[in-house]
C-alpha cells in the first residue's frame, strides 16, 4: 500500500521523462499499466527490462489496430490518468487524443510530455534535454565560469524539467477532476519546467545575489562554492555560503587567521582564493578530506559516482541506493511514514500483463 492507493494510471510507451514519471508515480503505490508497442523492442540503448518500468504492469497493443485501439480505449475508461510523451499531433493522429479519450471518461487526466510544448514556434522540432534547457535559461549559471556551461545528464530538463512537472501536473489535475468530475490536459514542456525552476535563482537576482554576468554571483563564482581535484584525481565538492559554514570550512582547513579568505565576500579576491584552495586540495585524496569534513557543518562533502554511493556509510544509513537482480538504482522518494521499507521489484517483461489485463476489462 503506498500514498497513491487507489489511482490508476496508463502510461503509452515513451523515452526518457514519461517513463520516469510513471515509475514515480508506481514507486507511490499507484497502478500504473504501461503499455508496450506490440512486437516492439526497447529504444536503443534501453535494457529489456528498464527500471523505469519497476512497479508497473505490462501490456502490449498495437495502437495502430483497430481491435487494439478499442482495448486501449477500455483502458482509458477505466484510469484516473493517461501520460504519454509524443510530439504534439501524434495521439490525434492515432485517434487516440484527448478529445477521444475524454468522450469514454470525461473525468480523465491526459498527461503530455514534450520538449518545447504542445504550441510554439518549436512545438514540432526535434531537441534533447540540453537543448531545452539552453534555450530555457537553466543552463545558463551551470559550470565554472572559464569554462562551458555543462549540466549532468537529462536531470535538469528530461527529469527537473520534465518529468516532475508532468507528476505534480497529473496529481493536480486528479485532485481538481475528483472534486469537478471534468478531466484537463496537462502540458508539461521541458522548457517551461526548467525555467519554471530557475526561480529561486531569480530571487538571489532579485538581491543582487547572482547577476547575469557568469562567475559573478553566490552560486557560481566564489572559491567556497565550487569543486576542486584532489590529490587522487578525484574531487571534492565545497559551497560554504553562509558566514558560519564558511568559518567552520576555514577552521578546519587552518585558515581562521588568514586575512584574504576572511574576505569571504569580496569577489576581487575570488579568483586567487579559487587558486590557493585548489593547491591545498592537490595535497591529499579525496578520502582523506571527506574524512576530515564528514559530519561537519563546512559544507563540504566527496564527489562519489552511484557505485561509490551505494558503497557509502550514508547509504547503509538510508538505503537510497540498492542493487536488484544486479541493476543498481535508487530506492522511491520521498518516502512516507510508516510505510516501512522499500521492496524491489523486478520490472515486468514486456507484454507479461497483457492476459491479465484484458481479462479484467471483460468484468
Amino acid at each position: 500500500m503506498g500514498a497513491l492507493s487507489g489511482v490508476r494510471i496508463v502510461e503509452v510507451e515513451g523515452l526518457g521523462p514519461a517513463p520516469f514519471a510513471g515509475m514515480l508515480l508506481a514507486d507511490m503505490g499507484a497502478d500504473v499499466i504501461v503499455v508496450h508497442r506490440k512486437g516492439g523492442t526497447p529504444a536503443p540503448g534501453m535494457p529489456q527490462r528498464s527500471v523505469l518500468d519497476r512497479g508497473k504492469r505490462s501490456i502490449e497493443l498495437n495502437l495502430k489496430d483497430e481491435g487494439d485501439k478499442a482495448v486501449f480505449l477500455k483502458l482509458v475508461g477505466r484510469v484516473d490518468a493517461l501520460i504519454e510523451g509524443f510530439r504534439p499531433g501524434v495521439m490525434e493522429r492515432l485517434g487516440l487524443g484527448p478529445e477521444a479519450c475524454h468522450a469514454v471518461n470525461p473525468k480523465l487526466v491526459f498527461g503530455r510530455m514534450t520538449g518545447w510544448g504542445q504550441s510554439g514556434p518549436l512545438a514540432h522540432a526535434a531537441g534533447h534535454d540540453l537543448n531545452y534547457i539552453a534555450m530555457s535559461g537553466a543552463l545558463w549559471y551551470a559550470g565554472a565560469p572559464e569554462a562551458a556551461p555543462l549540466t549532468p545528464a537529462t536531470l535538469v530538463g528530461d527529469i527537473g524539467g520534465g518529468a516532475m512537472y508532468l507528476v505534480s501536473g497529473v496529481l493536480a489535475g486528479i485532485l481538481q477532476a475528483r472534486a469537478s468530475g471534468q478531466g484537463t490536459v496537462v502540458d508539461a514542456a521541458i522548457y517551461d519546467g526548467s525555467a519554471h525552476m530557475m526561480n529561486l535563482v531569480m530571487a538571489l537576482r532579485q538581491s543582487g545575489g547572482m547577476p547575469e554576468a557568469r562567475g559573478q554571483g553566490l552560486l557560481d563564482g566564489p572559491h567556497w562554492s565550487r569543486t576542486y581535484e584532489c590529490a587522487c584525481g578525484g574531487y571534492l565538492s565545497v559551497q560554504s555560503l553562509e558566514p558560519q559554514f564558511y568559518a567552520e570550512f576555514l577552521r578546519l582547513l587552518k585558515l581562521e587567521g588568514d586575512e584574504d579568505f576572511q574576505r569571504q565576500y569580496d569577489k576581487a579576491l575570488w579568483p586567487e582564493l579559487t587558486g590557493r584552495l585548489a593547491a591545498i586540495f592537490k595535497t591529499r585524496s579525496r578520502d582523506d578530506w571527506a574524512a576530515l569534513f564528514l559530519g561537519t557543518d563546512a559544507c563540504a562533502a566527496p564527489v562519489l559516482s552511484p557505485d561509490e554511493a551505494a558503497r557509502h556509510e550514508m547509504n547503509g544509513a538510508r538505503s537510497t541506493w540498492a542493487k536488484v537482480n544486479g541493476v543498481l538504482q535508487a530506492a522511491p522518494a520521498p518516502r512516507f511514514e510508516g510505510q516501512g521499507g522499500w521492496e524491489p521489484v523486478e520490472p515486468p517483461a514486456r507484454g507479461a500483463d497483457t492476459a491479465a489485463i484484458l481479462k479484467e476489462l471483460e468484468d
